[in-house]
């Protein structure tokens, strides 16, 4: 990466004999207010709307050390939409940081395309932007653009943060080396974001550009307005750790080897993370280990054995739980992230479960990526 440089819907009825209250309201409504606003609110209140709402780099490799290529699992990410009925008398006002939904609330943008032949690249100018969404306390925001050619997400560039400005003029230019006849099937993404420098970045909305419908034949200059951007799953981090089952002796081995890229939880921008073993049998926890605490990282390396007694009759029906969390001395520790192994696991948890089985005596290393702690669930043992 280079940078450059609810409402809550109201539904009212007017209703009674013979129309009585509509009546009644009416003539009071009248009587206050005048015709016009008296028959407006009639109209509102009886309107019926019928919408509803890689391995282990740093990691010892002890002999016959099995260590299979990360399989990564897919996470299901599901964004339920409620449109909401709108109280068209007084509209609520969307204040500072509040998710905006209307489309013109988030803000234009404008941007230049032109293709240099010569070189086989597309040259996208990022010129300014106007009215942008408020998302800090104060009233205003930090905003950046992050710009990408899809299907490619790891080649992108960003601009220079604007500090406090909802009106920024960026005037940068960034250079993507594409040949021409391979344009056509691209989508360019310009994202607008809030930077934060504690926390994570908020998005205030993206322009996306199919290439097919672009004539680069000369230089394009446009304004468009943002879109809400979709909503990613929160990175939360990856833990590598090796299984090894021993049948003769009914032991279960687990090295938690290290971890990396793990969620930001301390107001300094690192956490204090450390790991959590449980063994569940019947879906409860039934022997616990933890690891030391590594102070001041994101990427912990612990290289740490915890043995669990397993007879070969039941080892198809516990379970192991690891949990990073982050350790504050003061208040409570924060779980960052879990995953689970084992017959009832499912994904990458049971493919590694399965792997250990199938290498009887051999330690078995995988990455796994964190999961949100209340969405691991375990499937009842067989």
């Amino acid at each position: 990466m280079t940078r450059g440089g609810s409402l809550v819907s109201t539904r009212l009825f007017a209703q009674g004999p013979h129309g009585s209250w509509s009546s009644l309201l009416c003539m009071g409504l009248k009587g206050r207010l005048g015709w016009e606003w008296g028959t407006r609110v009639l109209e509102c209140l009886c309107r019926k709307d019928s919408r509803t709402p890689p391995p282990c780099s740093r990691s010892p490799q002890p002999r016959g050390l099995h260590r299979p290529t990360r399989l990564p699992t897919p996470v299901a990410s599901a964004t339920a939409q409620v449109q909401p009925e709108v109280e068209e008398l007084e509209p609520a006002p969307s204040g500072p940081g509040q998710q905006v939904a209307d489309k013109h609330e988030l803000g234009r943008l404008q941007y230049s395309l032109d293709y240099d032949f010569q070189s086989g690249q597309l040259l996208v100018g990022i010129l300014q932007a106007m009215g942008l969404a408020a998302l800090d306390l104060g009233g205003s925001s930090d905003p950046y653009v992050r710009v990408y050619l899809l299907p490619d997400k790891r080649r992108r560039y960003e601009t220079k943060v604007h500090r406090q400005t909802l009106n920024p003029h960026f005037g940068e230019t960034f250079a993507f080396k594409v040949p021409y006849v391979e344009l056509g099937g691209r989508v360019l993404v310009m994202a607008v974001y809030d930077f934060d420098r504690f926390s994570r970045n908020d998005a205030i909305g993206e322009v996306r550009v199919p290439m097919s419908s672009v004539d680069l034949g000369r230089p394009v200059q446009a304004w468009r307005e943002l879109q809400a951007a979709p909503r990613e799953e929160e990175k939360l981090g990856d833990i590598c750790f090796s299984l090894r089952y021993v049948p003769t002796a009914g032991k279960l081995t687990v090295i938690v080897l290290e971890a990396k890229n793990l969620k930001k939880m301390d107001v300094g921008g690192l956490s204090d993370p450390y790991v959590k073993v449980h063994l569940l049998q019947g879906g409860k926890k039934v022997r616990k280990k933890k690891t030391t605490i590594k102070k001041n990282t994101l990427n912990p390396y612990y290289n740490e054995a915890f043995s669990f007694e397993v007879p070969c009759d039941q080892v198809q029906k516990v379970q192991v739980e690891l949990t990073v969390l982050d350790y504050d001395k003061l208040g409570k520790n924060e779980a960052i992230g879990r995953v689970a192994v084992g017959a009832a696991a499912g994904g990458a948890g049971l493919r590694h479960w399965a792997d250990m089985l199938a290498n009887p005596r051999r330690p078995i290393a995988q990455w796994h990526s964190l999961r949100p702690p209340d969405r691991v669930r375990l499937l009842p043992a067989p």
